[in-house]
């Protein structure tokens, strides 16, 4: 094929990326944008590769660690979506209600090489112990197209409309290019660029420093021990001397032009399901569409997103305790539904294993909502859940 700006489909099949985890008929999960051109797919195909490769000691793999690997985490239902791995965060609060890190950050890893030299052990003080499950990244690049006051617009943190929803934005430095941005990836919107959530993740999943974060992290371990378990210069990332691109890099392209998960068919009980939703009240923090904004790239420009997300921090009861960049320990970034079907087990942690489940989870800013939901007639409620059951 013609390279110079001609558009690949997407419904071609990158190994195991690709997976038609939906159904008979309908799109594979894990492909690229439809309209990549040639170059964006080569980025995409060199991306994946690098996003499913299993990390070494000799990469700089720890030496405290959580996975060997991006797929180890994103891998169901196809690469890059989630797992059932969890992280696990764990702090300090103190009678007046004060959080706090103990050992300098709140990430306490499951691995470390050598085994037990450098393995991060909870303090016995800590009284906020927090599991984290991994992510989707399915339309992920779509998502960073979407423009900062766009997000800013839906945030009414003082609920000046008295529907007791107080969403705000996580206004937040980020990394990779110094400016305050608006957050929007991460259970706490804690990274607002696709290269810093990519460069954040080498390093605390994995433990390969990097240019954006080039300092290894093992709480509670003395910088000695440390240096013996690992003698390795930082960062560990360093760019390919044939492409000239770093693992952040490739990391980076992959999750940018990695398309978002297709609707499944709607029948007329999941459009009256649809309409529920919105009468509940879901939609007020499950914004059904938002915009990306002008790009030069016709892939990210101006287009609508099925997100049902806003983005913005709630306190809707399910806290995990931590807090983080700019979320408290009570808040959440709303988390997107398109591909809800094809994700379990669902909240931050895992808890809830069913919609039905999460939805009566809800507390606080979500209470009404709940009420309203468990209020519906019975025809009403299964058809709100059919509407889910399509996204």
């Amino acid at each position: 094929m013609n390279t110079d700006g001609h558009r690949y489909a997407s419904w071609l099949v990158i190994g195991a990326a690709c997976l038609l985890a939906q159904g008979v008929g309908e799109r594979p999960v894990g492909n690229p944008l439809e309209g990549v051109t040639a170059a964006e797919f080569e980025r995409f195909r060199l991306g994946l590769e690098d996003f499913t490769e299993v990390e070494t000691a000799g990469d700089g793999l720890g030496p405290a660690f959580n996975a060997t690997g991006c797929s180890a985490c994103h891998n169901i239902p196809a690469i890059g979506g989630s797992s059932t791995i969890t992280e696990v965060r764990a702090g300090y609060r103190d009678e007046e209600g004060r959080f706090q890190e103990l050992a300098g950050g709140t990430l306490f890893h499951l691995f470390s090489l050598p085994p037990h030299a450098c393995q991060p052990r909870i303090p016995p003080e800590a009284n906020v112990i927090a599991r984290r499950t991994s992510i989707p990244l399915f339309g992920i690049g779509l998502v960073e197209a979407i423009p900062d006051e766009t997000i800013v617009a839906l945030e009414d943190p003082e609920d000046r409309n008295q529907d007791g929803i107080r969403g705000r934005a996580a206004r937040i430095r980020d990394v990779a290019t110094g400016r305050q941005r608006v957050g929007r990836f991460g259970w706490k919107a804690q990274q607002a660029t696709l290269l810093a959530f990519a460069a954040d993740a080498y390093r605390n999943e994995m433990g390969i420093t990097n240019d954006l974060f080039p300092e290894e992290v093992a709480l509670g371990i003395e910088p000695e021990a440390l240096r013996k378990c690992d003698p390795a210069s930082d960062p560990e990332d360093v760019r390919d001397r044939a492409t000239g691109l770093r693992g952040i890099d490739n990391f980076e392209a992959f999750m940018k032009f990695l398309a978002p998960v297709g609707r499944a068919p709607v029948d007329e009980q999941a459009r009256r399901g649809e309409q529920v939703f919105r009468q509940t009240g879901c939609a007020a923090c499950h914004q059904p569409e938002l915009r990306t904004g002008p790009s030069p790239n016709p892939l990210f420009d101006r287009r609508a997103l099925a997100l049902y997300s806003d983005l913005l921090l709630h306190d809707i009861g399910t806290g995990d305790g931590i807090e983080q960049e700019a979320a408290t320990g009570e808040e959440i970034r709303t988390p997107a539904l398109w591909g809800l079907r094809l994700r379990r087990p669902l909240l931050h942690d895992g808890s809830a294993a069913t919609p039905e489940e999460a939805i009566q989870r809800h507390d606080n800013e979500g209470a009404r909502a709940r009420e309203r939901f468990l209020a519906l007639p019975a025809a009403d409620r299964e058809a709100l859940l059919a509407f889910l059951g399509t996204l």
